[in-house]
Parts: C-alpha cells; structure tokens; sequence
C-alpha cells in the first residue's frame, strides 16, 4: 500500500519526537512527490534537475531570456523527494544541528516544495549555492524583475509566514501571468 506524503509526514514527527506544534504553528502545507517529471536542466556535474513539464519549460525560457540579458542563471537543485529530505535532515542532524535550526533553513520531509516538482534553487556565476550573498547580485534582481513573467515567485522573502529564514535563491513556479 502506498502512502501518502502527510501520512509519512506524520510517521516522520512521531517517530522523530517531535512536538507537532512546531509545524502546526507555521501552517506548513504538505506536498505530494510529483510523478510527471522531465529533465529540466543538466549541472556541469552531469547531475539532471527534474521538474514536471510546465516549470521545465517555464525554467528553460527564464534561464535563456536572462542568458539574453547578460545574465547568468544556474539551476542548483530541483525536484527531490520526501526520502531525498529525510536524507538532507539526518545529514544535518548527524552534523549536531539542532532540530529547531534544522527547520529554519530546510523543510521538514512532506513540507518541501521541491517535492511538488515545481521548486528551484538557482545560483550564478561568482556566488557561493544557496548563501544570503544571492541577494545581492545581479541575478536576484533580474529575477526580482522578471520572474513573475515566467510563473516563478520567490518563496521565503524575509518575515515569511512559513518561519523560515530568507532564501533569496528558492523560487517555485506557479503558473504563468
């Protein structure tokens, strides 16, 4: 029998002894794993970024109008899926990270928006992935500038309702205006 990504969700908070009301609070929603994935873009690494088809080619547009504009865009990382996120917080937390500052900076597995398939972290040229310092360049502002225009809206702007910390970097496609 296949579950769903909340009743993972909700396995993950009591097997973790976690305090529910740490999520409930934040009114996180759950997102299933998108099935309907093609390959978005491919990292110098070789690594392929999924995303399902219309933010793939949402992405794909973007990247190629900022290329246009002398603008680099680098997809740092796309779709990945509730065990993929269980993975990125024992990771943290074999680090000796705390769970609260945990997820501040990562969604709890079944609360990512990666999982949907519609979430990208993007990067540029000269900038450390997924660092404030993104904020700060040129690729924010075109971004800040256009994005909208490809169905891409910035996620965690600071003071979020969500309580997480500012991510200039993470854009999710909703669809385009």
């Amino acid at each position: 029998m296949s579950h769903t990504n909340q009743q993972k969700f909700d396995r993950f908070l009591k097997q973790s002894d976690l305090d529910p009301g740490l999520f409930k609070e934040r009114n996180l929603p759950v997102f299933e794993d998108a099935s309907d994935l093609v390959i978005a873009d491919v990292a110098q690494s070789g690594r392929e970024h999924l995303l399902i088809p219309q933010a793939a080619k949402a992405w794909m547009r973007m990247r190629n109008k900022a290329f246009m504009d002398g603008v680099s865009l680098i997809m740092v990382s796309a779709f990945r899926g509730f065990d993929r996120q269980v993975e990125i917080v024992q990771h943290s937390i074999a680090q000796g990270q705390k769970l609260e500052e945990i997820f501040k900076t990562s969604a709890p597995p079944g609360c990512s928006e990666h999982h949907s398939g519609r979430a990208i972290d993007i990067g540029t040229m000269g900038c450390d992935p997924l660092s404030q310092e993104f904020a700060d360049t040129d690729a924010f502002d075109w971004l800040e500038v256009n994005a909208e225009k490809y169905g891409f809206k910035l996620s965690y702007p600071p003071n979020n309702p969500f309580g997480f910390d500012y991510e200039p970097w993470h854009w999710c496609f909703h669809e385009q205006t």
